[in-house]
């Protein structure tokens, strides 16, 4: 509730001098040392998993698990989250097939924690959406197709 009322009772501009003096800056996570331009502009989950490291194709698994909706009414707020039970996780990406750069988040996972997360994600159609883990070098991948009824990225 105070971060409600913060945020209500503050102009936007103040609000984003306090994020960015926390380090928060969208700028800075772009040019920052750990973002990977190379796999952001990826546009499919083969060059997504080669610019994060993989030396071969990734395989699919059991072990991850992908939540996503059959429909999604709106392709503009599309929530989607993974799982990853494979001991040793370290990273977790969310691709969306045919959006127009495949790579749409990275979770870095620090060890001793459990690989879960999720986030919203836009699409600008029905796509396949999938999870991608990294573990070690080697990456496995759980797929499973979304329906989206309205535009999101495109419409």
């Amino acid at each position: 509730m105070e971060r409600r009322h913060f945020l209500a009772s503050s102009s936007g501009a103040t609000a984003l001098a306090l994020a960015a003096s926390a380090g928060l800056s969208p700028v800075h996570a772009q040019t920052g040392a750990a973002w990977n331009k190379t796999a952001f502009e990826s546009k499919t989950l083969a060059e997504a998993a080669r610019a994060l490291g993989a030396s071969g194709a990734p395989v699919e698994s059991k072990d991850l698990i992908l939540q996503a909706p059959e429909i999604a009414e709106n392709g503009s707020v599309v929530r989607v989250g993974a799982q990853s039970n494979i001991p040793g996780t370290t990273q977790v990406a969310l691709v969306v097939e045919k959006n127009p750069n495949a790579l749409a988040a990275l979770f870095d996972i620090p060890a001793g924690t459990d690989a879960i997360v999720s986030t919203n994600l836009k699409m600008g159609q029905s796509s396949n959406v999938y999870a991608l883990a990294k573990v070690g070098d080697k990456f496995f991948y759980s797929v499973k197709e979304v329906k989206v009824t309205l535009g999101g990225c495109g419409g």
